[in-house]
């Protein structure tokens, strides 16, 4: 048993955690403190938070652990230059020297940084771990299995870029691994980025964009076909990409837009320009190809394992929709997908990894549901902050009791009214499941739109998640998908769905949207999918009598949960935070622990 430090940095999505004796006391990204979205710098101020909110000093950590192995990158630089000589001298140069300085010398620069944090810091050893083995231990050693099969799967480690391993008790067991640089994330991203949308962000826009195509349209299977010439798919999962078609191995970008542009007959999308039906189908295209990789992993999992349990992490884990149609085919019994699966969670992973295998910590209990807490591990604020904070934005405010409180805001939210609703400890991870979240009724026809231009500032033909109760999930969808925390999505039943999904081959996407398809209109997609958040009073107590009044009201206890954020800015963390983003948007109402605030019109 150990307290053990946790770190991501230098790539994206920086992050830190302290685990006490197995479990995670706290764990946020660096930039809910930066207000950088996606911010990979050192994470000081999220170890900052770490260690205050554990109680302990630097120098009462026993463990340091960075989240994967630089030198094992580095060979890769050093492999692929010597192999595509000269082509890539020119990525050669850009790289090499920012890997020796930051990288390559991670250690100098990791005791630095602490010693920065702490001045009485004293030098100790840093560890590192794998990084597809953090990925699998943020999702194995967090769930509520003894014994899974495990898949990872992101754009690239170090060398591996997926893997099928295998996790009993305190071990987990690389079984097979596909390298650099044949990758379905890699290719997932060079779709993004030809499409219009920035890499190692974009890729849940391109997610979203998707059911926007039409599988029976000529254009679709023409697209389809083509793709051939890019990957060849294995049925172990594995696939082979044709890196004639790629720039990343000698060049400073994902593809070769020339190349590319001949092949499917369109150029590049140009970022904020129109989007066509052929944008939609090519984003269709590799979200189709992805659920194929994911399915064929799972066989291949399951062939190997023959276990009744599946974790999945790896940011190639967070795309919702494959993972839902996954677990429709029922491999396996159970699927848990790590909330923070992409390198943010690195951190909480090889912070377990260190306390289970390299510790042998083997007391090890297994949670009845899973150990993320909610992934409710961020800070959170006492009301005499609160109520300074909203005298200092000049905002009105009155304070209630809880009942009066949830009553206040359901009866706002059912005529209409959109709330900023702030309460307890910040979600770690990237989606918002209640603590900092937008809500809104999803029985109003036109609150897609409001959302989208009005308070998030964003693309229109972004989509929407519900939180629900449990009841009103099994009212509504297919079933067999509940999870608290977005993972997967499911399919509205039959019997609610209005109008016909499938669009013409001539149907726009505007048109598309604009269509009525059901009573909860502002969370369900064009093709009749929710991305799923079902809310249990053991989740969260106060979210779940939110839901609750609001049925009360509205028969429905189904609300619109979305990040509490603007376009390109992290959600909010802070007090702070929530009264910029509430002033600076048409949310009508910000509920911050029991304080109502309002604008001072």
């Amino acid at each position: 048993m150990a307290n053990v430090l946790g770190i991501s940095a230098f790539y994206h999505d920086a992050a830190a955690t302290v685990v006490i004796d197995g479990k995670i006391v706290a764990a946020v990204q660096e930039e809910r403190f930066s207000r950088i979205k996606n911010d990979a710098n050192f994470p000081v101020n999220a170890i900052k938070f770490c260690l205050q909110y554990s109680g302990l000093k630097l120098n009462q950590i026993d463990h340091i652990v960075y989240y994967e192995k630089p030198f094992l990158k580095l060979e890769r630089l050093l492999e692929t230059f010597l192999e595509t000589a000269p082509k890539g001298f020119r990525q050669f140069v850009v790289a090499a020297p920012i890997w020796v300085k930051e990288k390559v010398l991670i250690k100098n620069k990791i005791r630095e940084s602490l010693k920065f944090i702490d001045e009485n810091f004293s030098a100790k050893e840093i560890l590192f771990c794998e990084h597809h083995l953090s990925h699998a231990a943020s999702a194995f050693f967090t769930s509520p299995f003894s014994e899974s099969a495990i898949i990872t799967a992101d754009g690239v480690g170090e060398w591996c870029t997926t893997a099928i391993m295998s996790g009993t008790q305190n071990s987990i067991t690389t079984i097979k691994e596909l390298n650099f640089p044949h990758s379905i994330g890699l290719l997932y991203s060079a779709f993004t980025q030809f499409l219009g949308f920035k890499v190692n962000s974009g890729e849940y826009k391109v997610m979203g964009l998707a059911p926007y195509g039409n599988k029976n349209s000529s254009q679709f299977k023409l697209y389809k076909s083509k793709i051939n010439e890019l990957i060849e798919l294995k049925p172990d999962g594995s696939v082979l990409l044709n890196m004639r078609y790629f720039n990343y191995l000698t060049g400073l970008n994902m593809i070769n837009e020339n190349l590319w542009t001949e092949l499917f007959e369109i150029k590049p999308r140009i970022a904020e320009s129109e989007i066509y039906s052929n944008h939609c189908n090519l984003a269709l295209v590799i979200q189709t190809i992805t659920e194929e990789v994911i399915l064929n992993l799972a066989n291949e999992a399951k062939r190997i394992t023959n276990a009744d349990n599946l974790c999945l992490a790896g940011g190639v884990a967070l795309n919702c929709v494959a993972v839902g149609k996954l677990n429709k085919q029922n491999i396996f019994k159970n699927i848990y997908v790590q909330p923070a699966s992409g390198d943010a969670g690195g951190a909480i992973g090889a912070a377990l990894a260190i306390e289970h295998i390299f510790l042998c910590n083997k007391s090890i209990i297994v949670p009845q549901k899973d150990s993320m807490q909610g992934c409710r591990l961020g800070p959170d604020y006492d009301n005499q902050t609160i109520a300074q904070t909203l005298t200092k934005y000049n905002l009105h405010f009155i304070q209630y009791k809880e009942e009066e409180l949830l009553k206040y805001i359901a009866t706002h939210i059912s005529n209409g009214k959109i709330v900023g609703w702030f309460q307890g400890r910040a979600e770690f991870g990237p989606r918002a499941l209640g603590s900092r979240s937008i809500l809104a009724n999803p029985s109003s026809p036109q609150i897609q739109q409001i959302l989208n231009q009005k308070i998030k500032k964003r693309e229109t033909f972004r989509p929407f998640a519900p939180a629900m109760l449990f009841e009103d999930y099994s009212e509504f969808f297919e079933g067999g998908n509940e999870n608290s925390f977005m993972s997967m999505t499911d399919i509205l039943k039959k019997n609610k769905q209005i109008g016909n999904k499938l669009a013409s081959e001539e149907t726009e996407l505007v048109e598309q949207f604009e269509k009525t398809r059901s009573e909860i209109q502002g969370v369900t997609h064009v093709d009749y999918s929710s991305r799923i958040q079902v809310v249990r009073e053991t989740d969260d107590a106060l979210f779940f009598k939110l839901l609750a009044e609001f049925k009360k009201l509205s028969g429905k206890g189904i609300l619109i949960n979305t990040s509490f954020n603007l376009r390109g800015q992290p959600i909010v963390c802070s007090p702070e935070d929530a009264c910029k983003c509430f002033l600076e948007t048409e949310i009508d109402i910000l509920a911050i622990n029991n304080f109502i605030a309002s604008k001072n019109n």
